[in-house]
């Protein structure tokens, strides 16, 4: 099994790949971004927080930049890092110390799983207070998700939103594409793309789609 750090690199250089290679086919004018690389959140005590994310969530970690003067960590897993910030203070201006509700509609982070029972029992064990909820299609395609807090009353869901397709909406903006599709070879151009496009945006759909099938995060404990 590859080091966090490891396949952080290969997955880095794959997405440089392909991101090279719808440029060069394309010629989009877009930034060239890549992925979701981390979310920074501020707590009061950055090792309560290391332990939630480790112990909970089962983030690695990580070294840090050596030329950081401030009290901090980083922990990463699923292809995604946690940068933690500590900042005693803010108890004394946020009102996140205060308990409340466990509201879905909330600022949130979110975690493809494989098994939202496992999750739900999991917290059980640990005595973790949390909310579920389910949504569903027009198809009725379901999805099940897990509410809770952090240390610092971030909220965090987990899910298996994998149950419901991933479709762009018709009012996609970018301009009409040329199909790639090759009658001589059968095929795409590109390698990684392995339907038709049909559409304006079908290029772009495709891709996307293909680029958040490679990045879901199993989640798993």
């Amino acid at each position: 099994m590859k080091h966090p750090a490891q396949r952080a690199k290969a997955e880095n250089e794959s997405r440089v790949t392909r991101a090279m290679e719808i440029e060069e086919l394309n010629g989009l004018e877009s930034l060239p971004l890549l992925s979701l690389n981390h979310v920074s959140l501020l707590c009061r005590s950055v090792w309560n927080s290391v332990r939630f994310y480790e112990d909970v969530l089962g983030f690695c970690l990580i070294k840090r930049p050596t030329s950081f003067d401030f009290t901090g960590a980083w922990l990463f897993n699923y292809g995604i890092g946690i940068h933690l910030l500590e900042n005693p203070a803010m108890e004394e201006y946020d009102q996140i110390n205060d308990p409340r509700p466990i509201n879905p509609k909330d600022n949130h982070i979110s975690f493809l799983c494989t098994d939202v029972g496992i999750v739900k029992k999991r917290l059980q064990e640990m005595g973790m207070r949390y909310v579920t909820a389910v949504v569903e299609d027009d198809d009725a395609n379901k999805v099940d998700q897990v509410f809770f807090h952090d240390p610092d009353g971030y909220m965090i869901e987990i899910c298996n939103c994998e149950n419901i397709p991933i479709i762009p909406i018709s009012s996609c903006s970018l301009k009409p594409r040329e199909s790639l599709y090759n009658s001589t070879t059968a095929g795409y151009k590109c390698g990684f793309v392995e339907t038709v496009m049909m559409d304006k945006c079908g290029f772009m759909e495709t891709v996307m789609m293909e680029s958040l099938s490679k990045d879901m995060m199993n989640f798993s404990f």
